[in-house]
């Protein structure tokens, strides 16, 4: 399951994406994981048009606020699922745009390999969210949440896992943002495995541990 993703730093108030964008040479990669605030873009249907608000990924833990649980859900009961049913039928539907995303292999019980999906072509595409707004004591205003849609794996991210985050075709994101006037079970059928592409997934790099002093680089010379 998807827990982590990245974008340019460029594209977080970007809000069409009818033309190719070209990275440029400043900017800079961005990562998302549970908890982080992510730029998600909706319809507001007041102004009529699109605007995008930053939220946090993952719901609040019905008994701990702090703790985003649920981070996922699941495109087959997304209209069905008392946590997403309400936000899904009333159009709380957004798209962050992704760039590269993570999915983990359980390789045992205690350690999981994380293996990232690269389309290769630095070109955004949209992941589409459900978003709601929660009352919470402890806060001074409302807490805006999202969590990301997930649909079953494709061929590629298959032998790695049995879910991916859906990724919506760019002439669906007006009906998935209840722009198109569109109802449920139309947005719902949005929600599709992305095959057919030529993307590459690879085992995601270890991060090298810094290599430690030898004992007489030591500040004081070696011990004795």
């Amino acid at each position: 399951m998807c827990g982590k993703f990245t974008a340019l730093a460029s594209w977080r108030e970007v809000v069409e994406f009818s033309e190719p964008l070209e990275a440029r040479a400043e900017d800079r990669v961005v990562i998302y994981r549970p908890m982080s605030m992510v730029p998600v873009l909706l319809f507001a249907r007041k102004t009529g048009a699109r605007r995008v608000v930053p939220m946090r990924w993952g719901f609040p833990h019905p008994k701990n606020f702090k703790i985003p649980q649920p981070i996922h859900a699941r495109s087959e009961s997304i209209d069905t699922t008392p946590a997403f049913r309400d936000a899904f039928a009333g159009a709380q539907r957004g798209i962050v745009v992704m760039q590269t995303f993570n999915e983990g292999k359980e390789v045992s019980p205690t350690r999981t390999e994380q293996w990232t999906v690269d389309p290769g072509d630095g070109r955004p595409r949209g992941f589409a969210f459900v978003w709601r707004r929660f009352e919470i004591a402890d806060l001074p205003q409302p807490m805006l949440a999202c969590a990301m849609v997930t649909v079953p794996a494709s061929a590629l991210v298959s032998p790695v896992t049995d879910r991916m985050p859906a990724i919506l075709e760019d002439a669906d994101w007006p009906i998935w943002l209840g722009e198109a006037n569109a109802g449920p079970a139309v947005a719902k059928a949005v929600l599709k495995t992305m095959e057919g592409v030529n993307w590459r997934m690879a085992p995601e790099p270890k991060k090298q541990k810094p290599a430690q002093p030898a004992a007489d680089a030591v500040e004081g010379g070696p011990l004795v």
